[in-house]
């Protein structure tokens, strides 16, 4: 599975709140039975200002979502739906939130 692909969510309990999954587990770390995520909401659910760095948009098939990476989360292989996207040309703004959210910087 590779760093930066959106997945669907197949969790029938999240997925209306969080339809998307993105992926920021490094490749190398590909022999794990998880994988490291950061929930994708749709941008027009969240309501109220946003930390832009530490919560950035995306494109996914037309439509906007919203990086809520203080959700980051393990997550089983096993539970990723198909993928659906790749941010890997996002990978700066991906990794400056994710700086924030663990050094603060």
């Amino acid at each position: 599975m590779p760093q930066f692909a959106v997945h669907r969510n197949p969790n029938r309990a999240t997925k209306a709140a969080i339809p998307l999954l993105l992926d920021v587990q490094s490749n190398l770390l590909e022999e794990l039975d998880t994988r490291v995520v950061v929930p994708l909401y749709r941008s027009a659910s969240l309501k109220g200002g946003a930390i832009k760095i530490l919560t950035p948009a995306f494109e996914v098939d037309g439509k906007m979502y919203i990086a809520v990476t203080p959700q980051l989360a393990g997550v089983p292989r096993k539970a990723l739906g198909a993928q659906v996207a790749d941010l890997s040309e996002r990978r700066y703004d991906i990794i400056a939130a994710l700086d924030l959210l663990v050094t603060g910087i």
